[in-house]
């Protein structure tokens, strides 16, 4: 196995393509075709599946792609430093589930470091897709929940990804709505929790969880609860927007982020007992760089802003 073969590799699986990526790194299509054949000979098992639409990843060939990424990453690194003497920028990158607070402590992250030295990438997405980033080195970190119900089948995703969860914080459960509902109005103006039942007359907003819309992987708790009115919807300013105009309304962690979404919406407590953990996923034996390090405190200081 060579560098070059991993650089290779890596082309490919971005390009889809063995000419395009033959045509990126200057070589000719048949000597990229032995080079890849060599490879997976050595390795026992075969990277792409190739067809006449182009060529596709394999299982095992996306994990192989995700070391690749970080090994050929850490030669730059070393050949920026020591050798060429030239700049190269440090990658980081995070997933997650729809969580603005999550978003915000990344946008800290960027504002402190800036975007001289680092390239950034963050990736609000679904559950599995989450796991499946940081499984193949496409994020360094990634934030998402367990609780009571998804905890065996979610931790058995993390064992056979390669990834442990670290948890962070624990959360009551709320119901976020509009400060225009009708039921929000009366409940803020009380000071009173919400009962689940006097939820039945508005929509419930759920995550389109693609492929895997399995109750496990949902981002809502009480996803096993039979909802008389529920519209799914799979990005959050959407989910904002219907929160809004049809007097919607989501469950989340009671962890509020106006600097993001407004102040034209609202958390009130569910009056149940059902909580959820919160915390981050990434690889088994791996290192956290310093900037997944300063990542995750960024998103632990939201602990101090969990409603009661």
């Amino acid at each position: 196995m060579t560098l070059n073969q991993l650089y290779y590799a890596i082309a490919i699986s971005k390009e889809n393509s063995l000419n395009e990526a033959a045509k990126k790194l200057f070589i000719s299509q048949p000597s990229l075709t032995g080079a890849m054949h060599s490879l997976e000979s050595e390795l026992g098992f075969d990277i792409f599946i190739r067809s006449k639409s182009g060529v596709t990843l394999t299982a095992k060939g996306a994990e192989f792609i995700g070391y690749a990424k970080s090994v050929v990453e850490q030669y730059d690194i070393l050949d920026a430093k020591y050798i060429s003497k030239k700049g190269v920028k440090r990658v980081f990158g995070v997933s997650m589930q729809h969580y603005t607070f999550a978003v915000n402590a990344f946008i800290e992250l960027v504002k402190e470091y800036g975007c001289d030295e680092y390239e950034f990438e963050v990736r609000e997405t679904k559950t599995y897709d989450v796991i499946q980033n940081v499984k193949n080195q496409n994020s360094e970190i990634g934030i998402l929940y367990i609780n009571d119900f998804n905890r065996k089948i979610i931790t058995k995703t993390f064992n056979e990804s390669g990834v442990e969860f670290t948890p962070l914080f624990e959360c009551s459960i709320y119901a976020y709505l509009s400060r225009e509902n009708p039921l929000a109005k009366e409940k803020l103006k009380k000071g009173k929790m919400i009962k689940i039942e006097e939820l039945d007359a508005y929509p419930c907003l759920v995550f389109d969880q693609g492929e895997y819309n399995s109750a496990y992987f949902a981002e809502e708790v009480l996803n096993t609860r039979e909802y008389k009115k529920s519209i799914k919807a799979d990005d959050r300013a959407t989910m904002l927007n219907l929160i809004k105009g049809l007097n919607g309304y989501t469950l989340c962690s009671g962890i509020i982020c106006e600097d993001l979404n407004g102040d034209d919406y609202c958390a009130i407590k569910l009056d149940i007992d059902e909580k959820m953990t919160i915390g981050y996923i990434s690889r088994k034996n791996s290192v956290i760089s310093e900037m997944g390090q300063k990542y995750i405190e960024e998103v632990s200081k939201y602990q101090d802003r969990i409603l009661q």
